[in-house]
């Protein structure tokens, strides 16, 4: 597949799950003023995510790296959108770390660099490498910029529900992106080159 065309739907996928993270902090006081909770539910259920993304980041990895990173990200962030939307209807302080604690961080240790990263290194050319991957973070940090504002105006033209519920509809667009980063494993590639080379020796033995 075209480099570029990986290069920009692995860009976008970065731009999506960074930006719809970095509203999170928008919800605290809308949600904490209709349930009546302390902060320290909020920032308990960040605290949670952040533990999931980071711990759950080598099996993303891994899984990847057997599976097909596309297969990862189209799961991923599918399980981004159950946790905005399951955000959305959250009532008690349970369902909060589950849905954007534990759901959004396991979706965010397959949207986030390390599987990107992975695909975009294996498929440009080493002396376009640093540019590649320069450009995927700056799209990373662009969607941090750019999506803020939307969560801030759905929260205050409508509420903090229909944004959660608008946001997850923006980060959808992750699982048909993801199309664009399939191709044969990396440990499957390895595996038949192995075998190649082990064939090629025996040739040469018997030879």
């Amino acid at each position: 597949m075209n480099p570029t065309l990986i290069l920009a739907c692995g860009a976008v996928i970065l731009c999506l799950s960074f930006g719809a993270r970095a509203g999170m902090g928008l919800y605290l006081q809308p949600m904490s003023l209709e349930y009546g909770w302390g902060r320290e539910i909020f920032s308990f259920a960040m605290a949670i995510q952040n533990l999931a993304w980071g711990a759950l980041g080598p099996f993303a990895g891994g899984i990847a790296d057997r599976y097909g990173a596309a297969r990862v990200v189209a799961v991923a962030g599918a399980l981004y959108v159950l946790g905005l939307v399951g955000m959305a209807y959250s009532d008690s302080p349970l369902l909060m770390y589950v849905n954007s604690g534990f759901l959004i961080g396991l979706a965010l240790s397959g949207t986030s660099f390390a599987i990107v990263f992975a695909v975009i290194g294996r498929i440009t050319p080493p002396e376009k490498r640093s540019t590649a991957l320069g450009i995927a973070t700056a799209a990373g940090s662009f969607g941090q910029f750019a999506l803020l504002p939307i969560t801030q105006f759905l929260i205050s033209r409508y509420d903090w529900h229909v944004a959660l519920i608008g946001m997850a509809a923006i980060t959808a667009l992750i699982i048909p992106l993801a199309i664009a980063l399939a191709g044969r494993p990396a440990s499957t590639i390895r595996w038949r080159l192995a075998r190649v080379i082990a064939r090629l020796r025996k040739e040469l033995s018997d030879a």
